[in-house]
This record gives C-alpha cells, sequence and structure tokens, in this order.
C-alpha cells in the first residue's frame, strides 16, 4: 500500500468510527509501526484535514453543524471534573478542550472532545487509571473550556447551569 492509500484509508477508518481510534489500532490495522501513523496522520493535518488527536486516541472532526462555539472560565477541583462535563454535554454540548494560562509557558491546550457520558466515563477511567494531575492543579483551578454547541442558546444554557452550579469563573 503507498503512502496516498494509506492516509486515504486512515481517513476512512476514522470517518466510520463513532469514537476516537489508538494510533496502535492504526498501525495494526494497516500493517505498519506507530510511528508511520504519527507521520501520516502529521501529514493530513498539515493537508488541513481535520483530525485531532485526543489521550483516547485520534477522531476526525467537523462535518458536524454544531458551528457556534464559546470560551467559558471555571473554576473547581479535581473532584468536580466529572459533575461539570456531565451538566455541558446534557444540555448538548461539546467540550473541545480545557486551556490554561501558565505564568510561566503561556497558554497550554489539551484536547478533549468530549460530547457524551460515555466519554467521560472513559477520561474519569484514564486520568484515575494513570494518576493523572489536571491542567486545573497548574491555575488555582481556574480553567477555560471551548464549547461547541448547535446553537447559541444552548450554550447560554450551558453557561447558566455552570454558573448555577458554582463553577463558571466571575471576576
Amino acid at each position: 500500500m503507498s503512502k496516498e492509500q494509506r492516509k486515504q484509508e486512515i481517513i476512512k477508518i476514522l470517518k466510520a468510527s463513532n469514537k476516537p481510534v489508538s494510533g496502535g489500532y492504526l498501525a495494526e490495522k494497516l500493517n505498519v509501526t506507530r510511528q508511520v501513523i504519527v507521520q501520516d496522520i502529521a501529514l493530513l493535518r498539515a493537508e488541513n484535514i481535520n483530525i485531532m488527536a485526543t489521550a483516547r486516541g485520534y477522531i476526525f472532526y467537523g462535518e458536524e453543524n454544531l458551528s457556534h462555539k464559546r470560551a467559558v472560565t471555571v473554576c473547581h477541583g479535581k473532584e468536580e471534573i466529572e459533575d461539570e462535563l456531565t451538566a455541558i454535554v446534557d444540555l448538548g454540548g461539546r467540550v473541545l478542550d480545557v486551556i490554561i494560562e501558565h505564568p510561566i509557558y503561556g497558554q497550554i491546550t489539551g484536547n478533549l472532545m468530549i460530547e457524551s457520558r460515555r466519554d467521560i466515563k472513559e477520561f474519569m477511567e484514564i486520568m484515575q487509571k494513570n494518576n493523572t494531575v489536571p491542567l486545573l492543579r497548574l491555575t488555582n483551578k481556574i480553567h477555560m473550556h471551548t464549547i461547541e454547541a448547535k446553537s447559541e442558546k444552548i450554550l447560554d444554557e450551558i453557561e447558566e447551569k455552570l454558573k448555577q452550579k458554582g463553577y463558571l469563573y466571575l471576576e
């Protein structure tokens, strides 16, 4: 299989999947090393193909019409992460990322792409399994999320729910 054929196959696999696909799975399926997959993904992204790397694997995004986005600043501890994410997805939002402003490194962004309770469960399991420290620990619990939804009304409802729960950070 040529490099171009392999890249097209990667796109096809990612588009067909409703969950993140690991680099290891792609490597095994396409009979190449994981490093070759990493290079192919980088080339595809350079070609403006909408592939995002998450902690759970690669996903193809951008074909759905969730065109309304909003950044919200929140403040809560590690114990409230699951509740915060659930409030967002239950109202129809997708959490694209987490962003912090680090005093030395500037803006640090982690891709999340969380849109369901199953995604939240997997995210929390990975965090617990790896004994991971969330980015919010670096900034006294203050962080931002980019949230995507089908309408501004849904984004307003999400923001109101976060405010009711005491998570929305209001300076």
